[in-house]
């Protein structure tokens, strides 16, 4: 099973839409020879309904001063090392700048994570959000290649999603080590088998390419970004590739460069343990009784039972699927990405404690891409194939098993999952690029970067680690002392004061700034 915490926030307006309803009752391209991609004219028009691929749903509302949502396709190399071959199309979407046009400074790329989140239907998502950004840049996102519409990664189908996402990721015995194992080389001989052209092609080094392809393409002689979650990693690299083109760029929910695919989930075990001892403790600590608990401890301990309990015997769930250990895992990890989402597994805690699995599966399920009507967007198969050919190392069942009493000690609750998530890559048809991404940037213009004390994907300390891996006089850190999977959707005033004053006005925040 992939790496829960590698699904960044992409699924968070999913969540929110499913439980509301519970709680309440562009292809590959031909051959281009010669021709200059950087000279391309985008075609801009009203935005289809999203695809299957990208999560399904209707097609982005108009914003609220009544403009409309443009999409358009961009053509790029499938090699960066043959780049007069084959083409894909990459899926873009834009909102104009809504202030004068003389104060427009240019087009403001984001990447919202992932890897593998779509880009085309997460910034309409969150669009208003970013209205401020808008009055003086035309708001951009992407499909990153092999992600959405932009020629999307394919493994399992639906149903069989729905037998992967239903097994043991956390195999206590010999038989249910060789189930688990067997259920990953399925899972990765079907991503070989019907995507085999674009898995070598979907490096973070490929994306930060693609990117550059498109400042030149939107007009703009420097890159004006704004990257979440493993977004700041693909911005890190663009920035040691393309110092110079580097313009005004944020870097919010900051993915640590310089671990390896092992230290980065030991990390982030330790990361979901803090965020679930804050919930614990913001439960109990409420004026009202906590109904999940009279302590911290105790909520805890209850969470843990109901675990093993669910190992030994699921619940029903989402008809006519069954809530399982590794499900309730899985939405216990998604709903704390969000302090906004702490309600909702109050309830589901609580639902599950008398057999009722519905709102944990609903959260599990927007983990993993699923949506009400049982289709799966490509965001599992996408990180896969993502991280696997970005990180070098490979791990076995036998050196997971030595790891687990280390990772155990980080997190009792989600070690052993994001332990065993490690072999996700074991077997992967294409090798790994690098250990760590290299996010050296010398000459880069300043870089602010963000990191949130509570995130618990992304541990507060990548931030300073994304710093000094920068270079000097590149990356600026500041602070936020919250909860949650970023800071700049949390509405803190200084936080979104500093990232206006700087992406807005060229206002360079003071380094170690500190918000709460």
């Amino acid at each position: 099973m992939p790496n829960p915490s590698r699904l960044r926030a992409a699924a968070l307006t999913a969540t929110a839409a499913a439980l509301s309803v519970l709680l309440a009752g562009c292809g590959g391209g031909s051959q281009e020879d010669d021709e200059d991609l950087s000279g391309q004219k985008l075609h801009w028009k009203d935005c289809p309904a999203p695809s299957e691929a990208e999560g399904g749903g209707a097609a982005p509302s108009p914003l609220p001063d009544g403009d409309e949502w443009q999409c358009a396709t961009m053509k790029a190399p499938l090699d960066w090392d043959d780049p007069g071959g084959d083409t894909i199309g990459l899926a873009l979407i834009r909102a104009e700048a809504s202030g004068a046009a003389d104060r427009r400074i240019g087009s403001l790329v984001f990447n919202f994570g992932g890897p593998g989140g779509s880009g085309v239907t997460t910034l309409p998502a969150f669009g208003q959000d970013y209205a401020k950004l808008r009055t003086r840049y035309d708001l951009v996102s992407f499909d990153p290649r092999g992600v959405g519409r932009s020629d999307p990664v394919e493994c399992l189908d639906d149903k069989q999603l729905d037998t992967y996402f239903q097994q043991d990721a956390t195999p206590d015995d010999r038989a249910e080590r060789t189930e688990f194992v067997d259920n990953t080389e399925e899972f990765n001989a079907a991503c070989e088998k019907n995507s085999k052209k674009i898995l070598p092609h979907v490096r973070t080094t490929d994306a930060a390419r693609d990117m550059d392809l498109m400042r030149q393409v939107l007009g703009d002689e420097k890159l004006h970004y704004f990257g979440i979650s493993y977004g700041t990693e693909l911005g890190g690299v663009y920035a040691h590739l393309f110092p110079k083109h580097v313009g005004r760029a944020v870097f919010d929910a900051v993915v640590d460069p310089t671990q390896t695919a092992e230290q980065g989930s030991l990390g982030q075990a330790k990361g979901f343990q803090l965020a679930l001892d804050n919930f614990a403790e913001d439960c109990v600590s409420k004026v009202e009784d906590c109904p999940v608990g009279g302590t911290a401890e105790d909520v805890e301990a209850r969470i843990a039972r109901l675990l093993k309990d669910l190992d030994r015997k699921p619940i029903p769930g989402v008809f006519p699927r069954e809530l399982t250990e590794t499900a309730a895992t899985g939405g216990i990890a998604q709903a704390l990405y969000s302090k906004d989402f702490w309600e909702y597994l109050t309830e589901g805690l609580e639902q599950a404690y008398d057999g009722d699995g519905r709102v944990l599966m609903v959260l599990s399920d927007a983990l993993n891409g699923r949506n009400e009507d049982g289709e799966y967007s490509n965001i599992t198969a996408a990180n896969v194939a993502i991280n696997c050919a970005d990180d070098k190392p490979r791990y076995d069942p036998a050196y997971v098993e030595d790891k687990l009493p280390e990772f155990r000690d980080a997190s009792p609750l989600f070690g052993d999952y994001l332990a065993w998530s490690m072999l996700s890559c074991t077997d992967w048809p294409v090798a790994g690029a690098a250990d760590h991404p290299d996010v050296h940037a010398p000459g880069a213009a300043p870089i602010l970067v963000i990191g949130n004390t509570g995130d618990p994907a992304t541990p507060y300390e990548g931030a300073g680690r994304m710093v000094d891996a920068l270079g000097k006089g590149v990356g600026v850190e500041l602070t936020y002392k919250g909860q949650g999977h970023g800071a700049y959707d949390s509405k803190n005033r200084c936080v979104q004061d500093a990232v206006h004053g700087y992406l807005l006005d060229g206002k360079v925040p003071a380094a170690e700034t500190v918000c709460s």
